[in-house]
C-alpha cells in the first residue's frame, strides 16, 4: 500500500494495549496520545533547515578587517592572514583574531640604575606598530600579548643597559637626548624581526634621588651664574675699551688743534677781538699790560642815567 498525501501518518504513540486497538486521544487521556505529520510538512521543515543551515555558514565564510586591521585566521592548527576588506574563510571551524595596524603607544615606569650605582625612576614611550607582513609570525610565536611579552621586556633590558654606562646627570641633561637615540636604535633592531616596528622612544620623566637632585640643580645654578659674571665682565671690559678708545680720540684731538696754535695766532686773535670792542659806541676804559706782547683790555664804563 502507497501513501499520498492524503493520508495520515502515526509517529508517536504513547501507550496502546494491542495493534488493532483504536486510539481516540481526544475521549482518553489516560491511555496515549498520537501526533499526526503530513510527509509534506516534514519536508518542508527538512528543506527549511538546510537552507538555514547553509545561510549560516555562508554568513560565517565571509570576514571582513576594516582599515588599519588585519587578522590571524587559524583552521585546525593552521595560521593564514586576513588583510583589509573581505576575507573568506571556512565556517565553523576557523578562529580569527583581529590585530591593529595603526600607530600605538606603550608607556612604562623603570627603576634603572646609573653608573654611580643610584636608583633612577624612568617613564618610557615607545611608539609603535605592527608589520602586516610578520603579523601570522608575531601570534604564532609570540601570541596576542605581545606588548607584555616582547616589547615590555626589550625595552627594559635596553634601558638598564644603557643607564648602567651613563652617569645620573646625563639623564638630567641634554645628553638625555644620546641616550634615546641609543635606545631608539637597539629595540629597532630587536623588534623589527619579531613584526614590531618601532617610530620612536620617549624618555618622558626622569626622578633622581633628592639629594643628587638638589645637588645638579645647585651646580647648574652656580654655572649660570658664572656665566652671567662672564657676561658682566666681559660687557665691563668691552667698556673700559670703549672709553680707552674715546679718549686716546680726545687727545689726539687735542694734540693736534694745540699743534696749530701758536703765540702769534693768538696775538692776532687778540688784537682782531679788541679792535671789535673798540668799535663798540660804549664809553671804555683801557688797562694797558707791562709786557710788550700783552693786549690792552678794554672795559665798558658805567654810564649813570
Amino acid at each position: 500500500m502507497s501513501l499520498d498525501e492524503t493520508t495520515p501518518l502515526v509517529v508517536i504513540s504513547s501507550s496502546f494495549s494491542s495493534p488493532n486497538e483504536t486510539i481516540n486521544s481526544s475521549t482518553d487521556n489516560n491511555r496515549g496520545w498520537t501526533k499526526m505529520v503530513c510527509p509534506s510538512d516534514l519536508h518542508s521543515a527538512v528543506i527549511l533547515g538546510i537552507l538555514g543551515i547553509s545561510a549560516i555558514a555562508m554568513f560565517s565564510s565571509f570576514v571582513v578587517m576594516a582599515p588599519g586591521e588585519v587578522g590571524v585566521a587559524t583552521t585546525f592548527g593552521h595560521a593564514h592572514g586576513l588583510s583589509e576588506g573581505i576575507n573568506v574563510v571556512a565556517p565553523m571551524v576557523t578562529k580569527v583574531q583581529t590585530l591593529s595596524t595603526k600607530t600605538q603607544k606603550l608607556e612604562s615606569v623603570n627603576k634603572v640604575p646609573t653608573r654611580e650605582g643610584l636608583a633612577v625612576s624612568l617613564d618610557l614611550a615607545i611608539i609603535y606598530r605592527l608589520d602586516p607582513s610578520k603579523v601570522v609570525q608575531l601570534v604564532t610565536t609570540v601570541g596576542p600579548e605581545y606588548a607584555t611579552i616582547l616589547i615590555e621586556p626589550e625595552s627594559t633590558s635596553a634601558l638598564r643597559i644603557l643607564t648602567a654606562d651613563a652617569e645620573a646627570k646625563a639623564l638630567y641633561t641634554d645628553s638625555r637626548q644620546q641616550i634615546q637615540i641609543k635606545l631608539k636604535q637597539m629595540l629597532m633592531n630587536k623588534l623589527s624581526v619579531r613584526g614590531v616596528v618601532v617610530e620612536d622612544v620617549l624618555l618622558k620623566d626622569v626622578k633622581l634621588p633628592q639629594l643628587l637632585a638638589d645637588a645638579i640643580e645647585m651646580k647648574a645654578q652656580a654655572e649660570q651664574d658664572a656665566m652671567k659674571m662672564k657676561f658682566v665682565l666681559e660687557k665691563e671690559k668691552q667698556e673700559a675699551e670703549r672709553k680707552a678708545i674715546e679718549a686716546k680720540g680726545i687727545a689726539e684731538f687735542q694734540s693736534i688743534v694745540t699743534s696749530g696754535i701758536s703765540p702769534e695766532l693768538l696775538q692776532w686773535k687778540g688784537i682782531e677781538a679788541t679792535e671789535k670792542i673798540a668799535e663798540s659806541p660804549n664809553s671804555k676804559i683801557v688797562i694797558m699790560g707791562n709786557s710788550k706782547g700783552e693786549l690792552p683790555v678794554l672795559l665798558n664804563a658805567a654810564v649813570d642815567d
